[in-house]
């Protein structure tokens, strides 16, 4: 059983690194805020959630496991309110020129 656990662990791990990669080549190739800001936030969102998703079979404690995701759910809300400003200001500095 704990075999599975593992396999999980790193399946669910990679998928998260490669999330957290293609985040960032968006970032680094689309061409305007608004495009990049959404291939980070989504790309990011998705790679932390399969990252948790990996880690809770390997904490053994229900409560640690909780609180994995409520650090998760923090983030996805944190990430588009900042991303909601972020964009809200380039599109002020476009108007401004």
């Amino acid at each position: 059983m704990k075999t599975a656990a593992d396999v999980f662990t790193i399946i669910a791990m990679l998928a998260g690194i490669f999330f957290f990669v293609a985040g960032t080549a968006g970032l680094l190739r689309f061409p305007d805020t608004y495009t990049r800001l959404h291939a980070l936030t989504k790309a990011d969102n998705l790679g932390l959630g399969m990252v948790v998703l990996g880690l809770v079979p390997q904490t053994g404690h229900i409560v640690i496991a909780l609180k994995l995701i409520v650090v998760w759910l923090l983030v996805m809300l944190t990430s588009s309110d900042v991303s909601q400003l972020i964009a809200r200001a380039a599109r002020r500095q476009e108007e401004g020129r």
